[in-house]
């Protein structure tokens, strides 16, 4: 009889378990974003070339554009995407809220994001490095010429912040941080002479020289100070929504390798390279179910978004932010782009 109540009660903890983990089982973000039918993507409130919004509120930008890959990835429509302007201090808090399942916006991969605050990151979009703007008139040419007491603009809640005051006390140098949450406010106090200098990205520097009022007054001095590898960021926990937004990311770099664009893919899907026809997503290959997408996930990122070459041009160069690729170009023309295989 002892055996028998035993056996009753191992059973029923059995099926409480099995229907507690059933009731607790989470949702995916991938399956969240098939059925709801856009991508909810965290961008910056305004930095041309790299997440910005025209008159019509239409955004553009290399950050954009690596959402709008994922959208034609899992949605098969690139323009399937919401936006929502995110301060440097509000991105992970929306990010954590699920207010975004993909934070695309000029963010910083360090170990304290990665490890410590429930985030993942999944590769790397631009490579960047933190510097300083001046004006012409200032006479500095160089950071070595700042003076004790320099006013420094920057945004609060970035780590910009960090390496700004490791490099003014490794400098020996005193310093006056005026910082802002929103970077348009940066901007303004720095063209407004409130501030002897202005530090961001280079990236960033170059595109906020655009809005000021007399862009040509203002130069980027020559060092870079940090290292600032930019790139998306899901939250940590969700493997098969990472994986999506990682390969939707890296096979938009790869294709611009192996010579695979938006104008000649539709030839190229009769290619006899193995490895253009996994990029193309060809018929045989098997990418696809990975994933859980379908087998023209990869053409339709490089159909409707292009290469991350095509992304560069019409985003940075053609309009003029950042003309020179620098450690931006792909590893084989000496910068150091490089993903791993689609394969």
């Amino acid at each position: 009889m002892k055996i028998i109540k035993l056996m009753i009660s191992m059973f029923a903890v059995f099926l409480i378990t099995a229907c507690g983990n059933q009731t607790t089982k989470k949702t995916s973000t991938l399956d969240t974003t098939k059925k709801q039918g856009f991508v909810k993507c965290g961008v910056s409130q305004g930095l041309p070339g790299f997440s910005n919004a025209d008159a019509g509120g239409n955004w553009t930008g290399i950050d954009v554009d690596v959402c709008r890959a994922v959208a034609a990835a899992v949605l098969g429509d690139a323009t399937k995407v919401k936006y929502t302007p995110l301060s440097a201090k509000e991105r992970f808090t929306a990010l954590q809220a699920g207010d975004i399942d993909v934070l695309s916006r000029n963010t910083t991969w360090t170990l304290e994001r990665d490890a410590a605050i429930g985030l993942e990151f999944v590769g790397v979009n631009f490579y960047d490095g933190q510097g300083f703007m001046v004006r012409s008139s200032s006479g500095i040419k160089s950071v070595k010429d700042f003076k004790n007491g320099t006013k420094v603009c920057t945004n609060t809640g970035t780590t910009t912040e960090l390496n700004m005051a490791d490099f003014f006390k490794a400098a020996g140098v005193t310093y006056e941080p005026v910082v802002f949450e929103k970077a348009d406010e940066v901007v303004q106090a720095y063209d407004a002479g409130r501030c002897d200098t202005y530090t961001t990205d280079k990236s960033g520097l170059a595109a906020q020289r655009t809005k000021m009022s007399k862009p040509d007054d203002h130069i980027v001095l020559p060092e870079t100070i940090s290292k600032e590898p930019l790139g998306p960021v899901v939250r940590e926990g969700d493997g098969d929504w990472a994986d999506v937004v990682r390969w939707s990311l890296n096979v938009w770099i790869e294709a611009e390798e192996y010579g695979v664009n938006s104008s000649n893919i539709d030839s190229m899907m009769d290619s006899k390279n193995p490895a253009i026809q996994r990029i193309v997503g060809a018929e045989g290959t098997k990418n696809g179910a990975a994933l859980n997408l379908d087998q023209k996930w990869s053409y339709n990122i490089i159909k409707q978004v292009g290469n991350y070459a095509e992304s560069y041009k019409r985003n940075l160069a053609d309009t003029g932010i950042m003309p020179d690729r620098g450690p931006n170009a792909l590893w084989t023309k000496g910068g150091i782009l490089y993903v791993p295989p689609v394969r």
